[in-house]
């Protein structure tokens, strides 16, 4: 699988240049990177079936990867008083009780604006150093389950997570992006099925 870009919405402080910041974006893009499709394959084949793919296995590949670089999956945190909003899908122990968070869309464009809100308000209160969320691009949309969000719907609002004055910290979002398109490639399961699929990484 491809990166196509990488917006930052939030960067201060001294967070963002330490080496410590680059080993932790190397280790997202690398996870990214190694998603393949079809099983034994070195790239991402999606089959161009518009609505016919789903995304969860897809998600699930990316976070087998992770969690061999010492991430951990569905971590649940108090990002402040009175609220513990659903589980970061990964995050990465940082030390002296911070932490990286990553988060996959799989839902739709409202699940999108939730899971950037959560990371920086995550940020806001000390909780999170950092925080990227993947989304597909538009061209691979169309071949997803219907309305999952995507990087074209939410950059409209950039400009309000651009607004947000914070001391260091860094916030994110990766666009991702089919290498081909075959018809011959088999479908992606929808649902949770197809995790097994996933768990080798590419050779």
């Amino acid at each position: 699988m491809k990166i196509i870009r990488t917006e930052t919405l939030l960067k201060n402080g001294r967070f963002f240049d330490s080496t410590e910041f680059q080993q932790l974006t190397f280790e997202v893009e690398a996870a990214i990177e190694q998603v393949v499709w079809p099983l034994g394959g070195n790239s991402f084949s999606i089959n161009p079936t518009k609505k016919g793919n789903g995304v969860k296995p897809i998600k699930n590949g990316c976070m087998a990867h992770l969690e061999r670089s010492g991430w951990i999956l569905e971590n649940r945190l108090k990002i402040t008083s009175g609220m513990r909003p659903g589980p970061l899908d990964a995050t990465k122990d940082l030390g002296a009780g911070k932490l990286f968070a990553l988060e996959w869309e799989t839902g739709n464009i409202s699940s999108s604006h939730r899971a950037v809100n959560k990371m920086a308000l995550g940020i806001l209160e000390g909780v999170l150093s950092g925080g990227i969320l993947i989304l597909p691009s538009r061209k691979m949309y169309n071949y997803l389950t219907d309305r999952v969000g995507n990087y074209q719907e939410i950059a409209p609002y950039f400009p309000v997570w651009n607004s947000l004055k914070i001391t260091t910290g860094y916030l994110g979002i990766i666009e991702i992006e089919h290498d081909a398109e075959d018809g011959r490639s088999p479908l992606i399961p929808k649902g949770t099925d197809g995790w097994a699929e996933f768990q080798q990484p590419k050779k």
